[in-house]
């Protein structure tokens, strides 16, 4: 990645690590705080391919990547209010044309990628537009409630070349029931997006939820650029 362009659209704040070569994909990445830098400099340890990464910040994290309602996991937690349809029309129809206008080339193809509740929108997205070719869902929190039912009763809008999807070992290892089904949920969930005849890679990490974020979402950017 070469240069770093800051903007705002939609009432996001969006920065844009621009890549070599003009037709180098590009690849968005929700984020819940910061600008993405740390994630751009894991890609860049790791060899990561050459594309261009969107970090998309200042989002109502509880709102944007959530597809409808989930009321709190725990007595100090806040509910998930279920608007990630509303935020997906915004990132589709304002800030991705932003971003495009800023670039020098057309994208060989859009991916997106997540950690958390934003793996869980990446997967939710592709039930709902064709725009991304590529996903990856890191540690995405799929144990969000009837996510997995969802998942398996709803047509795939557009089918992806390549998905996928990561969770740490010790995440299901948690005494919050709300949290215990992920790795089931996940696994269960990867096998019945290959038998969809989606070319999907599951891939637990060691560590719990918080451990190398990250170098967990700079490994799943590089999992679908190859």
């Amino acid at each position: 990645m070469k240069d770093k362009i800051d903007f705002s659209a939609a009432g996001k704040t969006a920065t844009l690590y621009t890549a070599d070569k003009g037709d180098a994909p590009l690849i968005v990445l929700n984020n819940y705080s910061g600008d993405g830098s740390s994630v751009a400099e894991a890609m860049n340890d790791i060899g990561c391919g050459d594309c261009s990464l969107l970090s998309v910040g200042n989002l109502q994290w509880d709102n944007d990547m959530t597809p409808w309602y989930c009321p709190p996991l725990s007595r100090n937690d806040t509910p998930c209010t279920g608007g990630a349809e509303e935020y997906l029309q915004i990132l589709l129809n304002e800030i991705l044309p932003e971003t495009l206008s800023v670039l020098n080339g057309e994208p060989s193809f859009v991916g997106i990628a997540g950690y958390s509740l934003a793996g869980l929108f990446a997967l939710y997205a592709m039930y709902c537009t064709d725009r991304f070719s590529r996903i990856a869902s890191v540690s995405g929190s799929l144990w969000y409630p009837d996510f997995r039912e969802y998942a398996t009763s709803h047509e795939i809008y557009g089918k992806p070349e390549r998905l996928y999807m990561s969770l740490g070992d010790r995440e299901a290892k948690t005494r919050n029931p709300g949290l215990k089904a992920v790795q089931d949920n996940t696994e269960y969930l990867a096998g019945y997006y290959r038998d969809k005849g989606i070319e999907t890679v599951f891939e637990l990490n060691e560590g719990n939820h918080f451990k190398d974020a990250a170098l967990r979402s700079a490994k799943g950017i590089a999992a679908i650029l190859k």
